[in-house]
């Protein structure tokens, strides 16, 4: 048995930018480029998305699709860093992954989504002599404390204000 090497990679996108979210995730098939394509666009109209994804067999290509140039820059960027087979990333530009990850969830090809997050990002990545792939992520920060009443007033609050709950 051959050694496995394990690295961190950064995911890369706009500085404290929230409004740009990442999604990622394991598929399974050439397929799931235009199927998770269409499950995005059905899903929130006129969304703004880059998606990419990295082939595992043949010529292992970075298959990609996006409605939004600036964000299929990103995705295809930070696929050729991560180049872990069969994993897709996608960004998105002022929607948020609730609006999409059932969508995503049910395209037949998808295997797990590791992530869907507007913070900063590392993605665990092992890599041995056959290839590369996902371990897992370091989504934001360390936990720091346990919310308090005027926390969760504000948690409450910031929901409404968005539209999540009513």
């Amino acid at each position: 048995m051959g050694s496995v090497k394990i690295n961190n990679v950064k995911i890369e996108k706009p500085d404290d930018d929230f409004t740009v979210n990442i999604i990622i995730g394991q598929t399974h098939f050439i397929k799931s480029v235009e199927d998770i394509h269409e499950a995005l666009v059905n899903s929130v109209p006129n969304i703004k998305f880059g998606l990419a994804f990295c082939e595992a067999s043949g010529p292992k290509l970075i298959r990609y699709s996006s409605t939004d140039k600036d964000m299929e820059k990103l995705a295809l960027n930070n696929a050729k860093k991560l180049k872990c087979g069969h994993t897709f990333i996608i960004f998105l530009k002022d929607t948020f992954p609730i609006n999409v990850l059932n969508s995503i969830k049910q395209v037949p090809e998808v295997c797990r989504i590791f992530c869907a997050t507007a913070n900063p990002l590392e993605v665990i990545v092992a890599e041995s002599s056959r290839g590369r792939g996902i371990i897992g992520v370091i989504d934001g920060e360390a936990t720091s404390k346990i919310e308090k009443e005027k926390d969760i007033k504000e948690r409450k609050k910031l929901l409404r204000k968005i539209g999540y709950k009513s």
